[in-house]
């Protein structure tokens, strides 16, 4: 059993707790204080993705609209270990394709803003087709007629996201993307 006494994980678990601030919604969310529609598209020691869940008074969400957190509580991108920023990248990479793949996005961004909670998250965001050039970049889901959604959505979204992530074709994105063939990992 976990988190007894001699159990050699208590004193990290414990080092860990510690870590969490009790104001920081992205940390109450990794110690399962809320659950976001979907769950975890990705998770690990070091990192968390999933989707946006919806802001305060409203019932839907843009779709796709996929954070990247870390488990540590860094309040900034400059706080990031190595370790942490190479798993940022990899990870908003991959939900980068995905996205493209299933959800038939032409464009991602990525950006991290930080203003509003001060702990480390990176938003992947899709640019679906038809979006109207002023709605490019961080506003796109300020585009009115962009596909929004509410749980059931958001969380059909995530499974087909996961779903790619799991048995995804590297290559062949590769391929398609570059008009090359590249095997993972190579530069």
């Amino acid at each position: 059993m976990s988190g007894g006494r001699d159990d050699p994980g208590r004193d990290r678990d414990m080092a860990l707790e510690d870590d969490f601030p009790s104001d920081c919604v992205i940390c109450q969310k990794h110690r399962g204080l809320f659950i976001v529609p979907g769950g975890a598209i990705y998770q690990d020691d070091l990192i968390y993705a999933g989707h946006a869940h919806t802001r305060e008074n409203q019932k839907t969400a843009y779709l796709g609209y996929l954070m990247v957190e870390t488990k540590r509580h860094a309040p900034g991108l400059g706080d990031l270990t190595q370790e942490e920023s190479q798993a940022v990248a990899w990870q908003a990479s991959r939900l980068a394709r995905a996205l493209m793949e299933v959800e038939g996005a032409e464009h991602i961004y990525a950006f991290v803003i930080g203003d509003g909670v001060p702990h480390f998250h990176m938003h992947v965001v899709p640019r679906y087709p038809g979006a109207p050039r002023e709605y490019w970049g961080p506003r796109v889901d300020d585009w009115p007629e962009a596909p929004r959604g509410g749980r059931e959505a958001i969380e059909a979204v995530c499974d087909r996201v996961r779903a790619a992530l799991t048995g995804h074709t590297w290559r062949v994105v590769t391929q398609s993307r570059l008009g090359r063939h590249r095997e993972p990992g190579q530069g």
